[in-house]
């Protein structure tokens, strides 16, 4: 149901985005990267928190980049990551293949500046052997994503 979700989501926004659909799982950043053929960060992971105040919120970060928590305290406050039986509840999708499109309930979404590093990205597709290649402009755009920067730059970057 989950892909079948992110395929009604395209289809009634009339969106012609390709769902790569593979043999082999790429439910983590490392497995996606070596199926995509694609360096970590390429791959968009999205990751869902509970804040203090009881509200869900997603965070779509490049792959290779880490939360800064003085960095998301200072945005959202205190957030929990959700475990893997919310995350489902929640986003209709299951971990390894969760994506900010075609939700099970609408969630706000968040868009770390770590993926302005790139032109194209790689996000999961609603399930742990899809994804889609899509512009960062346009996912900020069909997700009604709020840019953020709540992530360290990774080390290779940084020297």
């Amino acid at each position: 149901m989950s892909l079948q979700s992110v395929r009604e989501f395209f289809a009634a926004r009339q969106l012609d985005i390709p769902i790569i659909e593979l043999e082999t799982s790429t439910a983590t950043v490392a497995l996606a990267a070596e199926a995509h053929g694609v360096e970590p960060g390429r791959i968009a992971k999205t990751l869902a928190f509970r804040l203090a105040e009881g509200r869900v919120i997603l965070l779509v970060a490049a792959g290779d980049a880490r939360i800064d928590n003085r960095k998301f305290k200072e945005v959202f406050g205190k957030g929990k990551m959700l475990p893997a039986e919310d995350v489902v509840a929640l986003t209709g999708h299951p971990v390894g293949g969760v994506c900010p499109f075609g939700l099970a309930h609408p969630l706000p979404v968040y868009l770390d500046q770590s993926l302005q590093a790139y032109d194209v990205v790689l996000p999961a597709a609603g399930d742990v052997h899809t994804a889609v290649r899509i512009a960062v402009a346009q996912l900020a755009d069909i997700t009604a994503g709020t840019w953020t920067d709540v992530c360290q730059v990774p080390v290779a970057e940084a020297a």
